[in-house]
């Protein structure tokens, strides 16, 4: 198998001093010039080309940052390395306004690849298809819901009486999904283990499925597997762009579709979570 230094020095055009593997398909890599980076393997095909593109048109808003990219192959990609440190309430309050203006970027629609990124992209490690859309709770249904809702009735881990509480719930996501909003530059897969504290002070992003959705799908999944001064990042969101009024009570709409992936890549605990979700919303 080739070793991550000799895809590196490939990619990259420097010289490796140093290697450490971190897990299965991850290493840090040091290059000759003192710099760390890291180099990730994706079996998925175009995985590695949707990351990169992802990562290039989230950095590209110049807002939250995210790591730079200095190559990546069929296979691989390599990054920059995110020294650690701590969670605080002053860059919570700041990554609130950076994810904002992040998100104020926006998308030529609904369902849009960043460019160059290919339609069929991940969401972890689920497919996930970015096709474009005019109205978001359409959009949202056939693109985001139901797909997911149909793998998991496929699997045995959703049973199919129980899928009718989804099916209605997206039936009357026009009359659920608040005002009208222009299409986001999402991070699409924002749960707390993509955000990454920085020692500078400033958060990172990584490992996105970015596409053009709604803004409040990446707010309700940080919330969903929750993330550190959750109520800072909202303060400072709210600073820079206030939320439409209603959002709170919309929360487990936006849910409902990392949960359904998750129901589909993990088994029946996440998918009594989504069906528990839609009828909380069908009661509302």
């Amino acid at each position: 198998m080739t070793a991550p230094a000799d895809v590196v020095a490939r990619l990259t055009g420097r010289a490796v001093t140093g290697e450490r593997p971190l897990s299965g398909g991850l290493a840090e890599v040091t290059l000759d010039d003192g710099r760390v980076v890291i180099v990730k393997r994706a079996e998925g095909p175009g995985a590695v080309r949707a990351e990169a593109a992802g990562l290039r048109w989230l950095a590209g808003a110049g807002t939250v940052r995210v790591p730079a990219v200095h190559g990546h192959d069929g296979n691989w990609l390599v990054i920059d390395r995110v020294t650690q440190g701590r969670p605080s309430r002053e860059a919570a309050v700041r990554f609130g306004r950076d994810l904002a203006a992040l998100h104020a970027a926006g998308a030529p629609a609904f369902g849009a690849p960043p460019p160059d990124g290919p339609a069929d992209a991940y969401i972890g490690l689920a497919p996930m298809r970015n096709e474009p859309g005019t109205a978001w709770p359409g959009w949202y249904a056939e693109h985001r819901v139901l797909p997911y809702l149909r793998r998991a009735v496929d699997q045995g881990t959703v049973r199919p009486g129980e899928a009718a509480d989804v099916e209605r719930l997206c039936e009357r996501l026009p009359e659920l999904a608040g005002p009208a909003e222009p299409p986001a530059r999402l991070h699409g897969d924002l749960w707390n283990g993509n955000v990454l504290w920085a020692a500078d002070g400033d958060v990172r992003l990584i490992d996105p499925a970015a596409h053009g959705g709604h803004r409040e799908t990446d707010l309700a999944m940080l919330r969903l597997f929750g993330c550190p001064h959750l109520e800072q990042v909202l303060d400072g969101y709210q600073e820079e762009a206030p939320l439409a009024e209603g959002w709170a009570d919309r929360v487990g709409v936006h849910q409902l579709f990392p949960l359904l992936v998750h129901a589909v890549l993990f088994g029946r605990s996440y998918a009594e979570q989504a069906l528990a979700m839609a009828r909380t919303a069908l009661s509302k």
